[in-house]
C-alpha cells in the first residue's frame, strides 16, 4: 500500500514518453506525407504522365483538404473514441502513400491525396488535446512542444531524407516506405497511446461557437496573421536571396534559419508552461526585428544572417505557443477552428506572395511582413487578460 501510494503520484508528475513520442511521429508522418511529392516532382510527374505544374498539384490538395475538412471532420467524429480516430488517420496516411507508390492514374492519386489531407486535418485537431490529457497540467506546454517537434523534425530531416531516398532507390519505393512507416505508426499508437472517449452526442457544442469564448479571435487574428507573414517570406525567400544578389548563400541561410528554429523548439518546450505570455511577445519581437533588417541590409551578409537568426528564433516556437494558448482558451473546437486557420494561411501565404512580387517585386517581402507582425504584436500584448494571459489557467503560483 505504501509503496502504491508513493509510485503513483511520482509517475502522474512525468510526461508519459511513449505515447507522446508516438504524437509526435504522427505530427512528422503528416508533414512528410505531404510535402514528399515536392522532392521527386519531375520523377513523379514523368511517371504519371503530367506536367510538373500538374503533380505540384498533389501538394495543392492535401493542404486544401487539411484546411477545410478541420471543423466538419471533428464534428462528424465528436463521439469517436479518441485513439481509434487517430488509428484512421494513420490508416489513410499508410493506404494513400502505398497506392500512391503504385498507381499510374494521375486521378486516383489525387484523389488518395486528398484523403491523406483530411487524415493530416484529424491528426492536427487530436495532437494537441491528446498531449494535454496525457500531461499532468504544469507539464501540459512542454508535452505540446514535444509533439510539435514532429513538425520541424520533417521539414528538416524527413523530406531532405526522403528526397535522397528517392534518388537513390526511386520515388515509388520512396512512398512505399512511408507507407510501411505508417503501418507501424498504428501499431505503436494501438500499443502505447490510451484511448479516451469522445464526447456525448447530447454535450456537442458548435464548433464556432468558440469564438465566443474570451481570448480565442485574439489567438486565432495571432495564428492567421503571423502564419501569413511567415509564409510570403518562406515561400519565395530563394527569389527574395537573389533580388539581393545572396544566391551563394542561399543553403547556409536555410542551415542556419533551421538552427535557429530548433534553439526556439527546445527554449519554448522548457518554459512554455510559465511563460506563454513573455515568449509570443518577444517572438513577435524578434519577427519584426528580423523584417526591419531585411528592409535595408539584406544584400550585406552579416546583417542577413543576423536577421535570419532572429526570424527562426521568432518562428521555431511559434506551433507551440498559439497551440497552447488557443487550446487554453477554447479547448478542442478552439484547436479545431486553429487547423482551418493555420492551413488557410499557409495557402494564402503563396497567392499574396506572389501578388507582391507581380505588383511590387521582391523588395515588398519584408515590408509585407511588418504589415502584418505590428497588428500582431499590439493584439498579442494586449490580450493580457485573455488569449495571452500572464499566467496560464489551471496552473499554480
Amino acid at each position: 500500500m505504501t509503496t502504491t501510494v508513493v509510485t503513483e503520484p511520482d509517475a502522474a508528475q512525468r510526461l508519459p514518453i511513449s505515447p507522446l513520442l508516438a504524437l509526435t511521429t504522427a505530427a512528422f508522418m503528416a508533414i512528410l506525407t505531404e510535402a514528399l511529392p515536392a522532392g521527386v516532382l519531375p520523377e513523379m510527374a514523368a511517371s504519371l504522365s503530367v506536367s510538373e505544374a500538374a503533380a505540384g498539384q498533389t501538394l495543392t490538395v492535401y493542404a486544401v483538404a487539411t484546411g477545410v475538412s478541420a471543423i466538419p471532420v471533428m464534428a462528424a467524429t465528436a463521439a469517436w473514441p479518441r485513439r481509434r480516430l487517430l488509428l484512421a488517420a494513420a490508416l489513410v496516411f499508410a493506404v494513400a502513400n502505398l497506392v500512391t507508390a503504385v498507381s499510374d492514374s494521375y486521378a486516383l492519386t489525387m484523389a488518395l491525396r486528398l484523403a491523406a489531407g483530411v487524415a493530416a486535418a484529424v491528426v492536427w485537431a487530436e495532437l494537441v488535446a491528446y498531449a494535454r490529457r496525457l500531461a499532468p497540467p504544469h507539464l501540459q506546454g512542454r508535452a505540446i512542444a514535444l509533439t510539435m517537434a514532429g513538425v520541424p523534425l520533417a521539414l528538416s530531416l524527413g523530406i531532405p531524407l526522403g528526397t535522397f531516398l528517392g534518388d537513390l532507390l526511386g520515388w515509388r519505393l520512396t512512398f512505399g516506405l512511408v507507407a510501411a512507416v505508417s503501418a507501424l505508426l498504428m501499431v505503436w499508437i494501438r500499443a502505447s497511446v490510451p484511448e479516451f472517449p469522445g464526447s456525448r452526442a447530447g454535450r456537442r457544442e458548435p464548433i464556432l461557437a468558440a469564438l465566443r469564448l474570451p481570448g480565442v479571435v485574439p489567438v486565432l487574428f495571432t495564428v492567421a496573421a503571423y502564419v501569413l507573414a511567415h509564409n510570403i517570406l518562406y515561400t519565395y525567400v530563394a527569389t527574395f536571396l537573389h533580388h539581393n544578389g545572396m544566391d551563394a548563400h542561399r543553403d547556409l541561410v536555410l542551415l542556419v534559419f533551421g538552427i535557429a528554429s530548433a534553439v526556439s523548439i527546445v527554449v519554448t518546450g522548457a518554459l512554455v508552461d510559465r511563460r506563454l505570455r513573455l515568449l509570443t511577445v518577444l517572438s513577435a519581437a524578434l519577427f519584426l526585428a528580423a523584417a526591419a533588417m531585411l528592409t535595408a541590409l539584406a544584400d550585406e551578409p552579416g546583417p542577413l544572417f543576423l536577421a535570419v537568426v532572429l526570424w527562426g528564433l521568432g518562428w521555431g516556437g511559434v506551433p507551440t505557443l498559439l497551440q497552447t494558448a488557443v487550446n487554453d482558451a477554447g479547448g478542442d473546437r478552439g484547436q479545431a477552428l486553429l487547423v482551418t486557420t493555420w492551413n488557410s494561411s499557409m495557402a494564402a501565404g503563396g497567392a499574396v506572395g506572389g501578388a507582391m512580387l507581380s505588383l511590387m517585386g521582391p523588395a515588398s517581402f519584408p515590408w509585407g511582413v511588418l504589415v502584418l507582425m505590428a497588428p500582431v504584436a499590439a493584439v498579442v500584448i494586449g490580450a493580457r487578460a485573455h488569449g495571452f494571459p500572464a499566467r496560464r489557467p489551471g496552473l499554480a503560483e
